[in-house]
């Protein structure tokens, strides 16, 4: 390790970015009202047709959910897609065609994923609000014409199986009209085998992606307890629904949420913007912490989906001079950040045609390049995630920005990974090792 004294000062600019992008993402989202309802149809079309073979009339001592079959990813990852469509933008028929890489990516834009958390907001009291995100897979959950069906951020079908929710099983009372689908953002908790919803997309057919997180929080707990999804399961309700508490992010709503018992194994807390529509993609009015008190995870991980040895070991056995962990604010939180120091961290990155290596940030954020006969020798293509390992040393800020001097390839990603790192990621990697 570089002694402390020689190593580089890569401490965070006076300025960050990141609330400069909020000021914009809020601005926006006002500009983006017309297609809401076509994005929340296409959605809920997309997850039922990309599904393999329709599901036959089942008696009703027959209902049993179906767990998703193991996918062979060499074979998928070989199976790409040659349309130069941009993959955001395809509608239901040409999604439904989506096959391997596109087929994650087009689905891994579909979600409204948050960035890591490396500036604390303006006005965090008044305009978020804050919950211990639980541990699980990251899921849609989609019920339509008498069936549910949740999917992965990588379009692969997690669960097939009836539930309370509006249309979402074959009896009476629950079937309706296609048009009253339901869409819900969801984390499927393997323990309890629970989904935990985390936000509300559409609901009997309204779109709620124009609709501010305050008006999408305040439906999904009435909407969703009336719905009777939160009922202990039946014949017609395999899973549990469950909504996470969620608090105004002041000190003591920021306090119930980072030390509260809850029934699920915490990973990180999230924090969404009052004032958010729902937004697929990166964005940074949703906002994402992690530390070794709410997450288990909240370092790295292999391609096995394993936290590194060397790492695990350093996470559990550092402790924060001067942290309370009875009495947390915005503060305790920074503070915990800057106390950590590592000299060894891996950063996800996809490689592109002419071997850029790129975040999963829209624009792309570029950290490096492979040259052609390294993409050749390793059997590499457009597309793949591959794993880095960066040093300390070898990181600088220059006006402002990251930038990384050498990156030394390690693996490719765990294939079941559906999108690379995003720029706040590697930019919180770094602040943990930072001086």
């Amino acid at each position: 390790m570089t002694p402390q004294d020689g190593r580089r000062p890569i401490k965070r600019s006076t300025v960050s970015d990141q609330q400069r992008r909020r000021e914009l993402a809020l601005v926006r989202q006002a500009q983006q009202r017309s297609d809401s309802q076509n994005r929340a149809r296409r959605l809920a079309s997309s997850v039922l047709a990309l599904h393999s073979s329709p599901e036959p009339a089942l008696p009703d001592d027959a209902i049993e959910p179906e767990r998703a079959p193991e996918v062979d990813w060499a074979q998928t990852e070989a199976d790409l897609t040659e349309s130069e469509a941009p993959v955001r933008d395809l509608n239901v028929a040409q999604a439904s065609k989506l096959r391997g890489r596109e087929a994650r990516r087009w689905f891994a834009h579909q979600l409204m994923l948050p960035e890591w958390m490396i500036d604390v907001p303006p006005h965090l009291d008044r305009d978020w609000y804050v919950f211990a995100r639980p541990a699980g897979s990251r899921c849609f959950v989609v019920s339509s014409n008498g069936t549910t069906i949740s999917r992965l951020r990588n379009g692969s079908v997690l669960h097939y199986f009836p539930s309370s929710l509006p249309n979402g099983s074959r009896t009476r009372d629950m079937s309706g009209p296609a048009s009253s689908y339901c869409i819900l953002d969801c984390i499927f908790h393997e323990p309890n085998q629970t989904y935990y919803v985390i936000d509300m997309v559409c609901w009997r057919g309204y779109s709620l992606y124009d609709c501010t997180a305050e008006f999408r929080f305040f439906w999904l707990n009435s909407k969703l307890a009336e719905s009777g999804a939160c009922n202990p399961t039946s014949t017609y309700h395999r899973y549990t629904f469950s909504v996470v508490p969620i608090y105004d992010c002041d000190q003591a709503g920021l306090h119930a949420a980072y030390t509260s018992v809850v029934p699920y194994v915490k990973d990180g807390l999230l924090f969404y913007n009052k004032h958010a529509h729902y937004q697929t993609g990166n964005t940074p009015l949703a906002l994402v912490w992690k530390d070794n008190y709410c997450s288990e995870y909240f370092l790295d991980t292999d391609s096995k989906g394993l936290v590194p040895t060397q790492q695990q070991a350093f996470a559990y056995s550092r402790k924060p001079v001067g942290f309370d962990p009875s009495f947390v604010d915005c503060h305790q939180v920074t503070k915990f950040a800057e106390a950590i120091s590592l000299s060894v961290y891996h950063v996800v990155l996809e490689i592109q045609d002419d071997g850029r290596l790129t975040t999963s940030d829209d624009p792309p954020v570029v950290f490096g390049c492979v040259e052609a006969d390294f993409i050749q020798k390793s059997g590499l293509r457009a597309g793949n995630l591959l794993r880095f390992a960066v040093r300390d040393e070898s990181v600088s800020l220059v006006d402002g920005k990251l930038e990384i001097g050498d990156l030394q390839f390690v693996s490719k990603a765990n294939r079941a990974r559906a999108f690379a790192d995003s720029y706040s990621k590697v930019r919180k990697k770094i602040d943990l090792i930072s001086p």
